[in-house]
């Protein structure tokens, strides 16, 4: 079990796409599910997002989906929670994930690379928002073959176990 290749594995990676409509995000979204199932990817939380008539972020999920790799459906949530103000997003529940989950990523991160996410899922009226920790490129060319412009930011010092207490924390205290 050597050094530097471990911790290669290990690390957790945010992926964003800017999107012309919601339709493309969602395709995106369908084929990181394929990518999935076929085991090219591993674990992994995602998310279509989309800015809604009222101006407000609106996050779907596909509940199902987002349970494999034992992300808890949580971190995504999170992201969306520290890139944009609580007051542009849709629903109270993304905003409980942002407090203990969203103080793991948003130490892992560093102002410009949230300053860089967040201008990205700006751009486009819908987003596709996915963390991981699988980096392969082809994969992820692939996983956002319909996006303007994506890219992928590393959060480090993540530790998927601490996601998943303050996520279960999070959820005891709705």
């Amino acid at each position: 079990m050597g050094g530097t290749h471990m911790a290669r594995e290990d690390a957790t990676f945010v992926f964003a796409g800017a999107y012309e409509n919601e339709a493309d995000a969602q395709l995106d979204y369908e084929a990181i599910k394929e990518l999935h199932a076929a085991g090219i990817i591993g674990g992994y939380d995602a998310a279509v997002i989309r800015k809604g008539d009222d101006g407000k972020v609106h996050v779907n999920k596909d509940e199902t989906s987002t349970r494999k790799g034992a992300w808890g459906g949580a971190v995504v949530g999170a992201v969306v929670g520290i890139l944009f103000p609580p007051s542009i997003i849709a629903g109270a529940a993304i905003g409980a994930l942002a407090g203990g989950v969203g103080g793991h990523i948003f130490k892992g991160m560093s102002r410009s690379d949230m300053k860089d996410l967040g201008e990205l899922l700006d751009e486009g009226q819908a987003g596709l928002v996915v963390v991981g920790n699988w980096q392969l490129e082809e994969a992820i060319d692939k996983a956002f073959s319909r996006a303007e412009r994506h890219i992928e930011r590393e959060i480090k010092g993540v530790q998927k176990d601490e996601i998943e207490a303050e996520y279960a924390k999070a959820m005891a205290g709705q």
